[in-house]
């Protein structure tokens, strides 16, 4: 038995048949449509097929913060600055994108299951900042165990089923690498630009140049390298040392992208951080929160006067 495929046309108010071919002639019939058509021609091979991206309602500008390595300081950087530019009078989001292992409720203070509302959550408040995470929808000890379509679909919903009202900023914290979520994220709504956190250690900056390169790949631009551990602050005579060296500097200058500011690794920013407690927040007058004020009016900068 011989199979045969019926290529059709469809429009506003007719289907018409293209043509008729065997299952082996099916690609290059399919080619030579799009050569005649010219659908697609323009249109890299990796974003075929995706969904439209749409604003999220309200939200002026969309900004990730990522890392290609796990456990630079990615979470603490997003918590700090979404607070940090909710005390400059802008109106903030933050979404916790990292579905197997949420932060953002503890570093912000916050429990409990967000209420629902005309079929959507409401967003738990903390610091002036909305939030929403995976973190408070199971308990802290349960683990999330999701295949990639369950991520991509939890993702939209985090992000499309929550009534954030009118935002400045909403920032999204996302989990380490280039998987599922990250493309989800980069294909359901327009994002204004792209945070990238590392420390100057070799591993870190390899992963942190595969998730610049993401990126640009779909059309992301990068806003800025935030360099985090830069030196060792001695708490007791706050002198500095940089223990995993400056290669992050060279690495910007490679990579053409500029270093938003340099965070130095102090006690204090665990320990802030495990309270629920931001430091720039806490200990605004000192170095942390100035570095976070530089680089969210740098972020400002970039998004709201390009």
């Amino acid at each position: 038995m011989q199979v045969f495929f019926v290529v059709v046309r469809k429009t506003d108010n007719m289907i018409s048949v293209v043509s008729i071919c065997s299952l082996k002639d099916l690609l290059p019939c399919a080619r030579s449509y799009v050569t005649a058509t010219g659908k697609f021609a323009n249109v890299p091979r990796f974003q075929r097929g995706l969904p439209k991206r749409d604003a999220i309602p309200g939200v002026k500008h969309i900004v990730v913060v990522a890392s290609g390595k796990g456990g630079v300081g990615k979470s603490t950087t997003a918590v700090n600055l979404a607070v940090t530019l909710a005390s400059m009078k802008r109106k903030v989001g933050l979404l916790d994108a990292d579905l197997f292992g949420p932060s953002i409720p503890r570093m912000m203070n916050l429990s409990g299951s967000p209420e629902i509302n005309s079929q959507k959550l409401e967003p738990l408040l903390n610091y002036g900042v909305k939030t929403m995470s995976m973190g408070y929808l199971v308990k802290e000890e349960d683990p999330v165990v999701w295949r990639g379509l369950m991520v991509m679909k939890g993702v939209e919903q985090l992000l499309k089923q929550v009534n954030w009202g009118n935002l400045d900023v909403l920032l999204i914290d996302m989990p380490p690498g280039t998987g599922d979520t990250h493309l989800s994220v980069t294909q359901l709504v327009p994002i204004s630009g792209a945070v990238i956190v590392s420390t100057p250690q070799d591993v870190a900056l390899a992963d942190a140049k595969k998730g610049v390169m993401m990126f640009r790949k779909v059309e992301v631009p990068i806003l800025g390298l935030v360099q985090n551990m830069s030196v060792f602050c001695c708490p007791n005579c706050n002198h500095q040392v940089r223990v995993f060296g400056d290669k992050a500097i060279t690495t910007a200058k490679e990579m053409d992208i500029e270093i938003l500011g340099e965070l130095p690794l102090h006690e204090d920013i665990c320990t802030t951080s495990d309270n629920g407690t931001p430091i720039s927040l806490t200990q605004f007058d000192g170095l942390h929160a100035k570095v976070y004020r530089t680089i969210a009016q740098k972020i400002l900068d970039k998004i709201e006067f390009k």
